[in-house]
């Protein structure tokens, strides 16, 4: 089973995060902040990872430390748990619609950090959750699981809608990656030698 726990203490925020690649899509979600909670519920159900985050931040300034610190965190979960990438399929994509919405989410476990973030939200706030946090936690994330993230929001007039198709897309798109191919078990996809 490729697991990894990792704990982040700062100033702003402390953080645990536990992930199961091969998991069944538990979850276990504490962030202080509902709206992540639910996203994250939506990776994890849909990568079929199990996943438990336990944060506290500094939420009486705002929710910036923790969203982008959950993302550090399991950015740096994810990097210890897929371990050295021996046999996936190391590409990962999805398309995921939700009534008017549709995002698409491309990733390589390329061991090379590159973020690039289309989306155009109708309106800059969901209940109480900056949208522009979004963009922080994956910046996080791709920052330290070392992959290369490709986030795209093709339509959608409904910003929660938005935000939950790129969540669902990127766990989608996570399982993917991560899945092992029964083809090439012991080599890396990788002409370079190392990813």
């Amino acid at each position: 089973m490729r697991k990894a726990q990792v704990t982040r203490n700062t100033l702003e925020t402390q953080i645990q995060v536990e992930l199961n690649l091969d998991g069944d899509g538990n979850s276990q979600l504490s962030s202080g902040i509902g709206f992540l909670d639910h996203m994250l519920d939506q990776v994890a159900r849909h990568g079929l990872i199990d996943l438990t985050v336990q944060a506290k931040g500094d939420l009486h300034i705002d929710a910036h430390h923790t969203v982008e610190d959950v993302g550090i965190t399991m950015g740096q979960a994810f990097y210890k748990a897929v371990g050295d990438k021996k046999g996936v399929r190391r590409y990962g994509h999805a398309y995921v619609p939700l009534d008017e919405a549709l995002s698409r989410v491309v990733v390589d476990l390329s061991g090379r950090p590159g973020l690039k973030y289309n989306v155009a939200y109708v309106r800059g706030l969901i209940g109480e959750f900056d949208v522009d946090l979004i963009r922080e936690f994956f910046q996080g994330f791709v920052n330290h699981a070392q992959v290369t993230l490709h986030v795209d929001n093709l339509t959608g007039d409904n910003a929660h809608h938005q935000a939950e198709t790129i969540f669902k897309a990127f766990g989608r798109a996570l399982r993917m990656a991560v899945e092992l191919d029964p083809r090439s078990s012991a080599s890396l996809p990788s002409t370079k030698g190392r990813l």
